[in-house]
């Protein structure tokens, strides 16, 4: 008896990844290869339509191909972006603020910007845990659904560099919208 409900149990599961699988929307689904891993990114066009649209058209062009994650903070988070890899550059296009009340959790991706809440432009973030002082002052577009266990991975700054600048980054090898993926 106690075999058949485990049974059970483990083929709901299979079912409920399947549905799950089948459900996330290819066109809305950003697969993001990094040195350790494949990454899976859910685009969030409810909360940040303007944002969504822009990260994909970014994504189409390979902008992000070979960026590097210039800025990580070990239990913050880690940025991309930018083609200096700098923190100070970007693809030129500002985009409108879309704040919302979605909170910040790990595996939240936001729009970094400056002091200008309309400033962001290509550059991101993926949070490693709840950052709830992000919360409502920073555009919330994605969420990783699989694969953050390579986002983990990155090489982070030096403990007490305040600036979480990156010796040596990692890079992101690709980034592709998942309906454009042969």
């Amino acid at each position: 008896m106690r075999f058949l409900k485990s049974f059970a149990a483990l083929l709901l599961g299979v079912a409920l990844s399947i549905s799950t699988a089948q459900a996330a929307d290819p066109e809305n689904t950003l697969v993001m290869e990094l040195p350790a891993g494949q990454v899976l990114i859910a685009l969030r066009p409810d909360l940040a339509p303007n944002h969504v649209t822009r990260i994909k058209e970014l994504t189409r062009q390979g902008f992000y191909d070979g960026l590097v994650f210039h800025r990580v903070i070990d239990g913050f988070m880690a940025q991309t972006g930018d083609p200096t890899g700098t923190g100070r550059g970007g693809s030129g296009q500002n985009i409108t603020a879309e704040f919302t009340r979605e909170p910040f959790k790990r595996g939240t991706l936001g729009m970094a910007r400056s002091r200008d809440p309309n400033s962001a432009d290509s550059q991101f973030f993926v949070v490693f845990e709840r950052a709830s002082h992000l919360d409502t002052k920073y555009t919330v577009w994605g969420e990783v659904v699989s694969g953050m266990q390579f986002v983990d991975r990155l090489k982070k700054a030096p403990r007490g560099r305040q600036s979480g600048t990156v010796d040596n980054p990692d890079a992101i090898v690709t980034m592709k919208v998942q309906a454009d993926v042969k």
